[in-house]
């Protein structure tokens, strides 16, 4: 078997849209996709499962019915199942995303920002 390291710097450089996660890894049933953000998202919720957000560059915010959370370089947040969401950045923001594997981006939602699941890269 051949052992390598996923190399970040190199899987963000083969994309450049945005609010489109790209996997890079699978875990058991979950699979960690890297992501670009930059403007507003839509408003969604995923009934079935938690959704974590690591930012790796940037800073973006993501705001709920109630309340909202800034997240800076090196900070994650876990966003609780049934949890109705909307990221925004309003620079360009490089994150990881953790969650099961199939999780559509806009969870309930459908529109133009759902993007095609299951893309590796």
């Amino acid at each position: 078997m051949k052992y390598s390291a996923i190399n970040l710097k190199e899987k963000f450089a083969k994309f450049s849209e945005h609010f489109s996660p790209k996997i890079i890894a699978r875990m058991n049933d979950y699979h960690f996709k890297l992501g670009k953000f930059q403007g507003c998202f839509v408003w969604h919720k995923h009934t079935d499962t938690d959704e974590a957000f690591l930012v790796l560059e940037g800073e973006m915010m993501i705001v709920f019915r109630d309340g909202k959370v800034i997240l800076k370089t090196g900070e994650m947040f876990v966003v609780p199942k049934g949890t109705e969401h909307k990221p925004f950045a309003e620079k360009e923001c490089k994150i990881m995303l953790v969650e099961p594997a199939g999780t559509k981006n806009t969870g309930e939602t459908n529109g133009d920002m759902t993007a095609e699941d299951n893309v590796w890269i």
